[in-house]
């Protein structure tokens, strides 16, 4: 039986017992954001599972293409791992449980597809009776052919989950691997598992908690490549005839013989695997890039070249190896035909991109590797990594692969800090290339009467320009300048920033961060190509950021309104001297001898917001200068203007020269509000504002603030001020209150230091360790206490957090002679880490090392005692 025998049969049984047939799902995830590519015939269905969507029918059945590169490096050295394969299911929503769906799998593999049910063994979760029987009781299963298993649990990420029941086929001892103790669940090939009967009941949520279903499901997973091995008696999955025909020609291109060698076998099976996936990957919409999906391709794409090269095939080969696999496909999938030479087009110019770099990164890695054994190391820098994946293009988990086969481990963390240091380089590189551009003269190139228009949805691309020069093609990867033949982008200009967006060719996507200007007005679109490539001629479907966009519309118009009230508030004086209008606010710089008021902002924000309510028409006219002149409009000074201009009018509010972006009523403003009014220069002023929903972020911003501030005060929101108006009064006589109780504290303080003074000779002296706060608060301690002293020296100590605050003051004429406060206080700080000076009657110092204090004042007192004994 065939394959497409085999997957008609399936979906046939399954239309007989009510199951509504459906195509397969695209291997892009619809809406679900936790799932890089489809890898489970379930996948599409989680939320029929989960109750968040009503399923097309309560039975569904298909045949669905899936990729998973987790095991990527055991396909071809095993048997069954593949990254592409075909999941045959059969689903129930809250319909059918347990007793429909193991029957029927019953029935299907022993009177459909005729397989021996001797041969046959099933496995249960080790507590699911119920399932056990229905095996034995329903099916007459052998009760000693069932196998209770931990892991009999299906799940994958989150999403519907619970028990299940697996059905082996016993190959026969040939293929077993000997052991006394082989049986279901030995890693050999003997017992396949052909089918597995998920019985949904739980759904699994990002914290790991499972929640009972509102309604039991059924989700089935038969692999058909592996149902179809043991129908076709083939002793693997590639030897079936859904891979087997890409082995046979890889071999006649190669001029090689399978079965002979392990490693030509593992290469040819990794390319008829790889091949496949290729094939439907890009006729599923993804396309080579360095992130997401796009990386997946490029991985499996590259390391089938690389075997490609280890089976000495050195030519361009793919686009027979994706002839072969719509050959084998195009029955199930008819699209593959109608796309054949789309498909082959984007993996002829990745396999050309890789083929130009793999021999030199393959050399360079194998140098290394040479040098690494000769050093007797086992572990490559993951900065030479880096450089492999930077400069050649090599995924790293390809040169993990070559690494692992000479018996070398790659530093991944290394890898991971280079690759995190370039992705931030390049960020920086890409807001540094959209602020500025090398544009060469392009008078000769382009034809000047390109024009902008804002409906266009498809446009060809005229000239693309990388690095400041003209080229035919640019990369994923690529920092670029694309001209249009026409263009929806509006251009920076006059203020206000250029549109984003997105551009997608047929080989390839771009992101467009900003539209300027030629001399000769002639618009370029500043992007970051994403995925595949994109070339000179291509029709590119074009879309503008319309959200982003409409925002500066918004704003830009406000501005004009803003302009023609601050005329009105502040007089006619006022002048514009710049502008800046952006998705998320406005400024606007303009004349004016002093700074605008509160009161005058007030008016200013009530005025406009009056425009906005009512709701004026904006007119956008071109006209002849001579004619504009005539309306009023307002001109910007300096700016040069054509025969022809656009007028921008706002009736009975503003008219103004302009050819930016604007609205088409005033109330699409939404609300204005001021947030910022500052001097920016002599006699310039800077007001900033926001509009639309920046506004209004704005205003539940505040409100929140408010209701905080509310409930911490435990007031109403309309009761703050007077609540924080009588706290800053009861603050303020509470700091009164501190303060005199500081001065009485200082003062008890002080008495007893003065109980402690030491009489040296005539001198007194108090050295003390005390409590201050900080150094104003120990000098003011110190300053008590030498007014109490006709002749000697105080020096105290505080210790303040990690640190250590010393003071010394000496008093009397003598002793100003006689001691020296700078000097006994740099020697007692050095005891404690630090240092410090000053004059001889007063000095200060800090230290490091606070549990030093004591000693630190020892040092002082011995200062003291050694400066007096020298009188």
């Amino acid at each position: 039986m065939t394959g497409n025998e085999l997957r008609r049969k399936f979906l046939a049984f399954f239309k007989s017992k009510g199951h509504l047939i459906l195509d397969s799902h695209s291997l892009i995830p619809e809406n679900d954001p936790t799932l890089l590519l489809i890898g489970a015939g379930m996948a599409p269905f989680k939320p029929f599972f989960t109750g968040k969507m009503q399923p097309p029918h309560r039975r569904v059945s298909t045949c669905q293409k899936c990729v998973r590169t987790g095991d990527i490096e055991n396909v071809g050295r095993t048997a069954r791992h593949q990254t592409f394969f075909e999941m045959l299911g059969n689903f129930s929503f809250g319909d059918y449980f347990k007793k429909e769906a193991i029957t029927w799998a019953w029935e299907f593999l022993t009177q459909v597809i005729e397989l021996p049910a001797d041969k046959l063994w099933v496995t249960i979760h080790t507590e699911d009776d119920e399932a056990f029987a229905i095996w034995v009781n329903e099916v007459g299963f052998p009760a000693e052919r069932i196998v209770r298993l931990e892991d009999n649990f299906w799940e994958i990420g989150t999403g519907p989950c619970g028990p299940c029941s697996e059905i082996y086929i016993d190959l026969g001892e040939e293929r077993g691997c000997g052991s006394d103790t082989c049986g279901v669940g030995c890693d050999c090939d003997r017992y396949l598992e052909i089918w597995n009967l998920v019985f949904t009941q739980f759904n699994r949520d990002e914290a790991g908690n499972y929640t009972p279903l509102a309604h039991k499901n059924i989700d089935t997973g038969a692999g058909l490549e592996r149902i179809a091995s043991v129908l076709q008696n083939k002793p693997s999955n590639f030897e079936t005839d859904l891979l087997f025909p890409i082995i046979e020609y890889t071999m006649k291109l190669g001029q090689l013989t399978y079965g002979q060698s392990a490693n030509t076998d593992v290469s040819l099976k990794v390319i008829a695997d790889h091949a496949r996936s290729m094939t439907i990957m890009v006729a599923d919409g993804i396309l080579p890039s360095n992130e997401g999906r796009g990386y997946v391709l490029r991985r499996i794409l590259r390391r089938a070249v690389r075997h490609a090269r280890l089976l000495g095939i050195h030519q361009p080969f793919l686009a027979g190896a994706v002839d072969t696999a719509i050959e084998i496909f195009h029955e199930a999938y008819p699209e593959l035909q109608e796309q054949a030479a789309y498909i082959k087009r984007i993996i002829e110019l990745e396999e050309k991109r890789f083929d130009e770099t793999l021999q030199q990164g393959t050399e360079l890695l194998n140098k290394e590797i040479v040098e690494l054994r000769n050093a007797g190391k086992k572990v490559l820098a993951g900065e030479t990594a880096f450089k492999l994946y930077d400069t050649f293009g090599f995924p790293w988990e390809l040169t993990n692969e070559i690494l692992s086969e000479a018996g070398i481990t790659l530093d991944k963390e290394a890898f991971d800090a280079s690759m995190h240091q370039q992705r931030d380089r390049a960020r920086k590189a890409r807001q540094e290339s959209s602020e500025q551009m090398l544009i060469p003269d392009l008078s000769r190139l382009v034809d000047t009467k390109l024009s902008a228009d804002a409906t266009v949805k498809q446009s060809s691309s005229v000239l693309l320009l990388k690095d400041g020069k003209v080229v035919t093609e640019a990369r994923d990867g690529d920092d670029v300048a694309i001209i249009l033949a026409v263009t929806p982008f509006y251009a920076e200009g006059g203020g206000q920033v250029g549109d984003s967006g997105v551009m997608i060719a047929q080989t390839g996507r771009a992101i467009i961060t900003n539209a300027k200007k030629l001399p000769d007005g002639t618009i370029y679109h500043m992007g970051h190509i994403v995925e595949g490539q994109i070339e000179t001629g291509q029709l590119m479907e074009v879309t503008v950021d319309e959200e982003r966009h409409f925002a500066c519309a918004r704003n830009h118009t406000a501005t004009h309104i803003l302009q023609s009230v601050l005329r009105e508030v502040l007089g006619t004086h006022v002048k514009q001297s710049g502008s800046f209008v952006g998705p998320d606010r406005l400024r606007f710089d303009f004349s004016h001898f002093s700074a605008v008021t509160v009161e005058e902002l007030e008016r200013i924000e009530t005025l406009v917001n009056e425009a906005v309510l009512a709701d004026h028409v904006v007119d956008k006219m071109e006209t002849t200068l001579e004619e504009a002149k005539k309306l009023g409009a307002i001109a910007l000074f300096g700016e040069k203007y054509g025969d022809r201009v656009r007028v921008i009018t706002v009736e009975g509010v503003s008219r103004e020269f302009c050819g930016g972006s604007h609205i088409d009523h005033t109330s699409q403003i939404g609300f204005f509000r001021i947030i910022a009014e500052t001097g920016i220069g002599s006699g310039l002023r800077r007001i900033e504002a926001v509009t639309g929903k920046a506004a209004l972020e704005l205003a539940v911003q505040e409100r929140k603030s408010l209701q905080e501030a509310a409930a911490l005060l435990k007031a109403r929101p309309e009761e703050v001020n007077s609540k924080l108006a009588s706290l800053l009064e009861h603050v303020k006589g509470l700091e009164h209150e501190l303060v005199a109780a500081q001065k009485k504290l200082a003062g008890s303080v002080v008495d007893d230091l003065l109980k402690n003074i030491q009489q040296i000779g005539t001198a007194q002296v108090v050295v003390e360790e005390v409590v201050a706060k900080d150094m104003d608060e120990l000098r003011s301690m110190a300053d008590l206490v030498r007014d109490h002293i006709s002749f000697g020296a105080v020096v105290l100590g505080a210790v303040n957090g990690e640190k250590v605050n010393f003071v010394a003051m000496t008093t009397g004429t003598a002793a100003k002679k006689l001691l020296h406060a700078g000097n006994i206080v740099k020697e007692a700080a050095k005891v404690a880490g630090g240092g410090g000076g000053g004059r001889p009657d007063m000095a200060q110092a800090g230290g490091k090392n606070p549990e030093k204090i004591a000693a630190a004042l020892g040092k002082a007192q011995e200062m003291i005692v050694s400066q007096l004994a020298k009188a």
